[in-house]
């Protein structure tokens, strides 16, 4: 029995990664193609997008191993049917619960990975990506060019001579007016530095002027820090839990968490159709498998965004213990009863 089961794992194994992989890289390609469109608005270099890949990488997993396990369970029991290794482990008196109960452990597995990978990495990474992105952004707002009019930093006005590539500037002349006062200062070298959000510009080897009607007074310095004048506002994040109970966008987060715990379950609530559809007489069902994997994909997720709005919260056990009860039923009579 040991062998037997360890031989359904192994045949499991490989169509899982089979299809997995493709279905992967598809996913990866379009989501790839999403980040393309923010260097319309940022400026990204090749590790910054690999950043940004990996903040998405959950998300990927999460909508890719669900509908992988499924296809994958139920094709690879079909090709032990269509080689005839099925009829030999039925004539040998084991019964399908024993194919349900080899695949019920990998199955659990992955719904326990499913949920701590949206209830607990995706609030993590969804934040870091847009945080991310909103420093960058606040980065491009202040993109400066050499020997061009019209830069401004908060309320400065700012000239700048010369770029460097290392993203210094020389020869730097600020402007500031309020009512009764104006300034102005000129040095020599400028670095913008960005700490969490916060843009701030450091002046180095220069002097500055301030004019009032009183007085003009001059001073030298040798380093001077402008600080806290363009600021990116950082989305807070504490714990999973506040990120689910946040009142920010609480409709969509919902409607998130119920789609997505019935998706982690998925891969324990299609066993008994995946044994349904995979255990088959080859001549009558063999033009079929692919429609009744789709078909039954279509019925599940239709009934996980379809009852939302009607029934809430109680979509998760409604449709889960429905599907459960619908499946057993053709399980009873298309395996168990002839089996």
């Amino acid at each position: 029995m040991h062998k037997l089961r360890r031989y359904i794992l192994s045949t499991f194994g490989l169509l899982f990664f089979s299809i997995f992989l493709p279905l992967f890289s598809i996913a990866s390609v379009i989501f790839l193609i999403k980040l393309a469109s923010y260097t319309a608005v940022i400026q990204l270099n090749l590790w910054e997008m690999f950043k940004l890949y990996l903040f998405i990488l959950p998300e990927i997993l999460f909508y890719t191993l669900p509908i992988t396990f499924f296809v994958a369970a139920a094709l690879s029991l079909f090709r032990l049917s269509t080689d005839n290794e099925m009829v030999v482990v039925f004539a040998l008196g084991i019964k399908p619960t024993f194919i349900l109960y080899t695949l019920m452990k990998p199955a659990a597995l992955l719904s326990l990975l499913l949920i701590f990978d949206f209830f607990v990495l995706f609030p993590h990474t969804t934040v870091l990506s847009t945080n991310f992105v909103r420093y960058k952004q606040s980065e491009a707002n202040f993109n400066l060019q050499a020997s061009e009019f019209g830069h401004n930093f908060g309320d400065w006005l700012l000239y700048i001579g010369k770029a460097h590539k290392d993203r210094s500037y020389g020869d730097v002349v600020l402007f500031h007016k309020e009512e009764k006062e104006e300034i102005l200062i000129q040095a020599e070298k400028a670095e913008v530095l960005n700490n969490k959000g916060v843009l701030r510009l450091k002046l180095t080897n220069g002097q500055g002027y301030s004019y009032t009607d009183e007085k003009l007074t001059q001073m030298q310095f040798e380093a001077m820090m402008i600080n806290n004048v363009m600021q990116t506002e950082l989305r807070p994040y504490n714990s999973p839990i506040d990120f689910w109970l946040d009142p920010e966008r609480r409709k969509n987060k919902i409607r998130m968490f119920i789609t997505d715990i019935l998706l982690s379950l998925f891969p324990v609530a299609g066993l008994f159709a995946a044994l349904s559809i995979g255990i088959a007489h080859v001549r009558h069902q063999k033009g079929f498998v692919y429609l009744w994997l789709f078909a039954s994909m279509l019925f599940y997720y239709s009934g996980t965004t379809g009852l939302q709005k009607a029934l809430g919260f109680y979509t998760i056990p409604a449709v889960f213990f429905s599907w459960l009860f619908v499946t057993y039923i053709i399980y009873r009579r298309r395996i168990r009863a002839r089996f």
